[in-house]
């Protein structure tokens, strides 16, 4: 496999995540746009630290 197969598989990846995510807060009943699958997603480690902040 050349790298850009792999690159465009990559990108094929995060675009179908992003609309399997707005889609899934539609079916969950919260307000959404369509923005909210274009918008980035934090990182786990992003997350971790805000919820191990709130710990303290």
């Amino acid at each position: 496999m050349s790298p850009s197969d792999l690159q465009i598989k990559k990108a094929y990846y995060r675009k179908v995540r992003q609309s399997n995510y707005a889609a899934s807060l539609r079916l969950e009943g919260f307000p959404s746009t369509p923005q909210d699958g274009e918008r980035r997603l934090p990182t786990r480690e992003t997350l971790l630290e805000q919820y191990r902040n709130k710990e303290s």
